[in-house]
């Protein structure tokens, strides 16, 4: 049961198949590519079930007033202009939009990445070249790379423009969905950030040192998920009918003084630095002597 289960972890095999078609534009080139989802979600999911006999719970599209389930095939998207009145548009309808992002990357700006708030970002796709796009694709990766600068760009995905960013990412150009600056919430709608406060000189000075002792390089592949794996390991003890065992949660201690939580905090973790060091020297040693 445990390698089944092991097996649903491992990533669904990708075929790869594109989701959208066009061409990158700007000036007068035109950039025929193919668009890939870059990212997936590794959330565990569950299922509703129904509590007295644990079937799974059907969702159902009905239709109030023809009394009938309606499939997928049957339903069209409909534009409420005023309150139950519509105006349905069909899938060819969206092809007669006179805009140029319909069909392509329309590439605006040219900015650095740096001037980018990390907030804007939306989701992220791989841009592969056709067959007679693969010359100009090289061509717009290398002058992006030589140049450092990335691509502020329209494109319409699922009847909607979305602005977006193009930027290199390893061999290949991903385009980055961003929102619009009028989908960003103001921080300033947050009545706790209107009270002023006064930081003291001390506790600012071991708080960056706490900082700078939990600074490192950043290496992605040592993140993972602590929760879902505790997750599946408790999914797989119920499937085997085991005993579960619940952990005793440490009590968190109430910060009374922030200047000794900070002391504290710093000493723990210059504390856990100091304990492989002096593992390492003893290796060392060692192996000089010998």
């Amino acid at each position: 049961m445990k390698k089944d289960l092991g097996e649903k972890l491992k990533p669904e095999v990708n075929l790869m198949r594109p989701i959208w078609k066009g061409a990158i534009s700007f000036g007068l080139v035109n950039i025929p590519i193919k668009l890939y989802t870059a990212t997936e979600s590794k959330d565990i999911k569950f299922r509703f079930l129904h509590k007295e006999c644990k079937s799974p719970i059907r969702y159902q599209r009905f239709c109030p007033v023809c009394n009938e389930e309606v499939g997928n095939n049957e339903l069209v998207k409909g534009y409420e202009y005023e309150s139950g009145h519509f105006v349905v548009l069909e899938d060819e309808d969206f092809e007669k939009i006179p805009l140029e992002s319909v069909k392509a990357i329309e590439i605006i700006d040219f900015v650095d990445l740096s001037e980018i708030d990390p907030i804007y970002f939306v989701k992220s796709y791989y841009l592969a070249p056709t067959e007679l796009g693969l010359k100009p694709y090289h061509l717009l990766f290398k002058a992006m790379q030589e140049t450092g600068k990335i691509a502020i760009a329209r494109v319409v995905l699922r009847s909607k423009e979305t602005l977006a960013c193009l930027r290199l990412y390893e061999k290949a150009l991903l385009m980055e969905t961003i929102y619009y600056p009028n989908e960003i919430r103001s921080p300033e709608i947050l009545p706790e950030l209107h009270t002023e406060v006064n930081v003291n000189k001390n506790e600012l000075k071991v708080a960056k040192d706490l900082i700078m002792n939990l600074s490192t390089e950043f290496k992605p592949e040592k993140y993972t998920s602590n929760y879902r794996e505790a997750l599946m390991k408790f999914i797989e003890a119920k499937i085997a009918g085991e005993e579960i065992t619940i952990p005793q949660q440490p009590e968190n201690a109430t910060v009374v003084d922030l200047m000794e939580a900070l002391k504290a905090s710093l000493a723990q973790v210059e504390g856990a630095k100091e304990k492989p060091k002096k593992r390492g020297r003893k290796k060392k040693t060692e192996k000089v002597e010998v």
